[in-house]
């Protein structure tokens, strides 16, 4: 791991000089550059440069894990920050933070043609026949854990059996066409034309809109909360903690805000989101709002249950088990 650059601080803000290395999954690249412009206008960020990297949020994971540099993670899942932790990149009192370790969140939803020619608007619609689906692998992307367990919650969250769920899950990636590597990548293919729907943030559907395209989104009558954690790693100095701490602040939450993110603290002033259903309201609540922790016991217990790989002896997670009966594996 690297250190920053300039290790010490003065009165004024930082050294002159210093960079911090942000290491993000793929959709933070557009979103993370006002949120570095504020910074940079504060005391504790005059003089800070940023060198980031962005990628499938597993794969930035395991690059730190390698030696990748970095000073602040910011990952679409909570494992992807506890490999960190496992391998003592990053401190285990990482979630002692005022909002438990999350820096952005959104929810999951359905991203599809203008108008919405195929009249989707519920998870049922997704596995009717000739459906076409595009979702990143789950075996790379954070995103797409949280779409398939979206998915899952669908079912189990309003009555139905484990095995319902299952085969939910199996009909709905029959029809998926396409397993992106990377939540970025799977918008990037959406957008190039391939599929009628696809499974994604709320944000990286705002963000398709205000760039063009022609798309438009559905919030599900029930979906699930999407929440983003953040931490510095252990050799980081005290700028990459200031930074961290902006992250969750009300000036970086508004940009985030703008970014599609729906903010992870009370009080931030939100102006119209451009690109927002209603950007005047661009955050309405859904129906029905399932949670990792609340239904599925937390991000410890649901890695295993759904997404094991079966290595050392242990059995198959449930969704990878049906990606492999399904040969839905994803690409390489």
């Amino acid at each position: 791991m690297l250190a920053l650059t300039g290790c010490s601080t003065n009165a004024g803000g930082s050294e002159a000089g210093e960079t911090i290395s942000v290491n993000a999954f793929s959709v933070m690249e557009a979103a993370n550059e006002p949120v570095f412009e504020d910074f940079q206008a504060t005391p504790e960020g005059e003089g800070v440069e940023f060198a980031p990297s962005y990628g499938a949020s597993g794969d930035q994971s395991r690059a730190v894990v390698a030696g990748t540099d970095a000073d602040v993670v910011h990952y679409s899942l909570e494992t992807d920050v506890t490999r960190l932790v496992d391998e003592g990149l990053v401190a285990e009192d990482w979630k002692d933070t005022p909002t438990e370790g999350i820096a952005t969140s959104s929810v999951v939803v359905f991203v599809v043609r203008e108008g919405n020619p195929d009249g989707i608007e519920t998870w049922d619609d997704l596995v009717e026949d000739g459906v076409e689906i595009i979702t990143p692998n789950p075996g790379s992307s954070g995103s797409a854990r949280w779409n398939i367990l979206a998915a899952w919650a669908h079912i189990t969250g309003n009555g139905g059996s484990e095995e319902e769920a299952r085969q939910f899950v199996t009909d709905l990636l029959g029809n998926t066409i396409a397993l992106p590597g990377s939540g970025r990548e799977a918008t990037t293919a959406f957008d190039d034309g391939a599929g009628d729907v696809l499974l994604s943030y709320e944000n990286e559907a705002i963000l398709a809109k205000q760039n063009g395209a022609a798309v438009d989104y559905v919030v599900p009558p029930d979906t699930l909360l999407i929440e983003n954690p953040a931490a510095v790693t252990v050799d980081a100095d005290q700028t990459a903690q200031d930074f961290l701490d902006f992250m969750t602040g009300p000036d970086a939450q508004a940009d985030y805000a703008q970014s599609g993110f729906r903010p992870v603290v009370d009080g931030v002033e939100i102006d119209e989101v451009e690109g927002a259903n209603d950007p005047a309201d661009p955050f309405p609540a859904p129906e029905q709002l399932f949670t990792i922790d609340d239904d599925f016991g937390g991000w410890a217990t649901a890695a295993d249950e759904f997404f094991g790989d079966g290595e050392d002896g242990n059995p198959l997670g449930i969704i990878t088990e049906i990606q492999q009966e399904t040969g839905k594996v994803g690409e390489e």
